[in-house]
């Protein structure tokens, strides 16, 4: 978190220890306080970016600690508390006072690490004009890029497999613009329409044009003027369609079919595909010159599986969508859950995710989710197809396996070398091959 304080509230040593340790590692500077006088009186004195406390502590219980601190009326930094299955109740007591979360134990490093790069990614920026798009290196890179190609009237080509969020990524470049949310955002799937009703959809029509135009109407392109229009899935459109839509793109000017006078166009177009259209032109299934003009700029969503730092980050802010948008009790993961969600290969990358915990929050009859309730039947049970190639498996296992060597021996490389058996040269070669740095 740079040089923003993380304080940490646990008064057992193992527990605070290995979180402690996470902490040095990930390079946070925090301070560890084993009692909730001491942690408030720290909190009083010094500033902190985010708050990890125990609700169970020897003399003072988080739940004081907090409402005394908001008593006070501090400005109270982002909390995040610790419990265990007995303070389930007490715990959502302090969501409502405005608590940023909580973490059912034991719970993965990961899930909280995550919750604190989000915070501290909302407190330096890093995700204008919205909320974060998530906390993986890859979704971090690809948020920085967004500011820079926000004002710009240049055509955007956004890629990714179904479900990444390709929608989200375009309404974010959308609302970076310094009036975007109060431009027009209009978006149409095109391989939902045929060719003569898209043509209309897209472009409008004039009364009469066919049976049942009884009167003139706008279409998508004139809707969006002055903001933007983003086709989806254009790799679906018809051969003759990228012939009218290329011709629009190049004029600036459009038709409504059944029309002759040309209207000016002033929009910004972005388009998105699950498809590879470079091979599509090879094919001679997608023109190559509606390919190199809407090409211009090209981002890539990578699917869930690449992100995984991600799984648990989004599955936290849907559960709690989800207990907003019902005004219930929000749902918790177990640990378990939580493992069998990070090993899951989400072929329907975050749409599927979203599916399953919405499912299974309304199937639960407590606050606790399992996997049994996330994954039933045929889709817990079954074995699903390999997401990568042997040679990807295997790299993965083996850089997550140097990274926990690493981990354990605090990144000290002789150490490290001589616990995995091979030389210091070996593990650097490895290391630079497998792309693994100290944060």
């Amino acid at each position: 978190m740079g040089n923003c304080r993380i304080c940490l509230i646990e008064d057992d040593e193992v527990m605070g220890g290995a979180l402690a340790l996470r902490f040095d590692l990930e390079g946070y500077e925090y301070d560890w306080h084993t009692s909730g006088k001491a942690a408030l009186a720290a909190l009083q004195k010094q500033s902190y970016a985010a708050v990890v406390s125990d609700i169970r502590l020897p003399d003072l219980s988080g739940e004081a600690l907090y409402a005394s601190l908001l008593d006070k009326g501090m400005q109270v930094p982002p909390f995040i508390f610790i419990t265990g299955h007995g303070a389930v109740d007490q715990a959502v007591r302090l969501l409502k006072l405005g608590a940023v979360d909580y973490l059912l134990k034991p719970f993965e490093p990961d899930l909280l690490l995550g919750k604190l790069r989000a915070l501290n990614a909302c407190a330096a920026g890093a995700a204008p004009g919205g909320e974060a798009l998530g906390i993986s290196p890859a979704i971090l890179s690809l948020a920085e890029l967004l500011p820079r190609m926000a004002h710009s009237q240049a055509t955007v080509l956004i890629s990714g497999e179904s479900g990444v969020g390709k929608e989200v990524v375009t309404r974010r470049l959308h609302d970076l613009r310094g009036d975007g949310r109060q431009r027009p955002f209009v978006a149409v799937n095109c391989a939902s329409f045929t060719e003569s009703l898209l043509e209309a959809e897209l472009f409008g029509y004039e009364k009469g044009a066919f049976t049942g135009a009884v009167r003139a109407r706008h279409g998508l392109f004139e809707q969006a003027q002055g903001g933007t229009l983003f086709l989806d899935e254009i790799g679906d459109m018809p051969p003759s369609m990228q012939v009218k839509l290329l011709r629009v793109i190049q004029e600036r000017q459009l038709q409504r079919v059944g029309g002759e006078t040309p209207i000016p166009v002033d929009v910004r177009l972005i388009a998105a595909t699950h498809l590879d259209l470079k091979a599509l032109v090879e094919q001679g299934r997608f023109r190559e010159d509606l390919y190199y003009r809407v090409n211009v700029i090209q981002l890539r969503v990578p699917p869930l599986r690449e992100r995984r730092e991600d799984i648990l980050w989004l599955a936290g802010r849907f559960l709690e969508q989800f207990a907003n948008g019902r005004e219930g009790q929000r749902k918790l993961l177990a640990p378990a859950a939580e493992r069998a969600l990070l090993d899951y290969p989400w072929p329907g990358n975050v749409r599927e995710l979203r599916h399953v915990l919405e499912r299974a929050c309304v199937l639960a009859e407590g606050p606790i989710l399992t996997p049994e309730l996330l994954f039933d039947g045929a889709a817990g049970n079954a074995t699903p197809p390999p997401s990568d190639t042997l040679g990807d498996y295997l790299a993965g296992r083996e850089r997550d396996y140097i990274l926990r060597a690493l981990e354990s021996q605090s990144w000290q490389i002789q150490e490290t070398a001589n616990l995995l058996g091979i030389s210091r040269k070996n593990l650097w070669e490895k290391m630079k091959r497998l792309g693994i740095e100290r944060a």
